[in-house]
């Protein structure tokens, strides 16, 4: 902790705190919803959707979340429509466009400049380089995530477990299916400046499955998501700073540490 209030002496590490934060906290909520409905890899598909973007507003000489934000948001309900309309799983139709989206970017990508360094961070992630623009837009994300948790929470309860006998209660269905689509897509493009589009999935997938071992509540696991998702985000900037290690990567592995932890845990409080 003491060293964690040291780093906060430079301007950079308060706006990579901030964002991580905001980030994290928006992820974990979103996440609950993905993990419990099965589209637990749509953060993954997204991912590439976006390095895909990003490559293509390199080329065109554009602002990146500009191009990235649109493009993820369109794809996302993409996914949603081929899933509903023509029966597909959500996980084969995530591993369709998230594949063609990645092969779209590689070959923009080579066909250009080739990997150079902002190609490299926004697949990596590169924390340490978020401005006071990501900061306003990830506390602005943190607000309107809450906000539409708290005023649409029981309907997203009912859509979560049972999408039919919401429809039967009359509510509409599609709006908070696409409502979900949208601030997932929004996740995923700013979140990807922190973990890189190849590690954003794991910033939804673990807490929401972390807490799932220690609470059965839709509630509980909301705020035991949230709570997990902030701690190791800060326990990951911590460790990646002392070692000078990637912060993504070192998120990653810290999740991963917990899960372990929590799933011998489970098995020992059931025994």
């Amino acid at each position: 902790m003491e060293f964690l209030i040291n780093l906060l002496q430079y301007p950079f590490m308060q706006r990579a705190l901030i964002c991580g934060i905001a980030i994290s906290f928006c992820a974990a909520l979103i996440g609950v919803i993905l993990v419990l409905k099965r589209y637990s890899m749509i953060g993954h598909g997204l991912g590439e959707v976006a390095f895909a973007s990003l490559s293509l507003a390199l080329v065109l000489n554009l602002p990146q979340m500009y191009v990235a934000i649109p493009i993820v948001i369109i794809a996302s309900f993409i996914i949603l429509i081929i899933s509903q309309k023509q029966g597909e799983s959500g996980d084969i139709t995530i591993a369709l466009v998230s594949a063609g989206a990645l092969a779209f970017g590689v070959i923009i990508t080579g066909l250009t400049s080739g990997f150079n360094i902002d190609v490299y961070n926004y697949m990596f992630g590169s924390i340490l380089t978020m401005s006071t623009t990501d900061v306003i837009i990830s506390v602005v994300l943190s607000i309107l995530l809450v906000v539409a948790y708290v005023f649409f929470y029981n309907r997203l309860f009912m859509i979560t477990y049972d999408e039919k006998y919401a429809k039967v209660c009359g509510i509409n269905v599609t709006f908070y299916q696409f409502l979900i689509a949208l601030f997932t897509a929004l996740v995923v493009v700013i979140g990807m400046r922190m973990m890189g589009t190849l590690l954003i999935s794991s910033l939804i997938v673990f807490p929401a499955i972390i807490a799932r071992k220690i609470t059965h509540s839709f509630k509980g696991m909301a705020v035991m998501s949230v709570i997990i998702s902030i701690l190791c985000f800060l326990f990951g900037l911590v460790i990646s700073s002392l070692l000078n290690l990637p912060t993504g990567a070192s998120i990653v592995m810290v999740y991963i540490g917990v899960l372990l932890f929590s799933s011998i845990w489970a098995k020992v409080v059931k025994a």
